[in-house]
């Protein structure tokens, strides 16, 4: 069984991590840090302390009516990506520990584009 770093749970929702091939599980979030737990195999998880996060960035899509997906960028071990029944609340429930400056919006499809063409034609 893994021991979780939170003293006091704010929020235990279900969700899917999308790290490797998709895992389905739980996230939990408390004053330690963000986790999340396997359903099938307790020794996948994932545990991430708020002084190592370093943002979080969230897939906005339709003016703001729906995020499929956000993700965690860390200071050391790169970026994980989730996503929940309710993102909102998750991202509510994250805002309390993370500086909400480095909560942001990840870029769009054409966002993309429009970057890729302009250091395309700036060389």
């Amino acid at each position: 069984m893994v021991q979780s770093i939170n003293t006091k749970v704010d929020l235990v929702i279900d969700a899917t991590s999308h790290i490797r091939a998709s895992d389905y599980g739980q996230i939990m979030i408390g004053d330690k840090g963000f986790e999340f737990f396997n359903k099938r195999d307790k020794r996948k998880f994932i545990q991430i302390p708020w002084e190592e996060v370093d943002s979080v960035i969230a897939s906005v899509l339709f003016k703001g009516k729906w995020i499929p997906r956000y993700a965690i960028k860390t200071k050391r071990n790169g970026t994980y990506t989730f996503s929940s029944k309710d993102p909102k609340k998750v991202l509510r429930a994250m805002r309390e520990y993370i500086d909400p400056n480095d909560m942001v919006r990840s870029l769009g499809f054409f966002d993309v584009i429009k970057r890729g063409f302009k250091r395309k034609f700036q060389k």
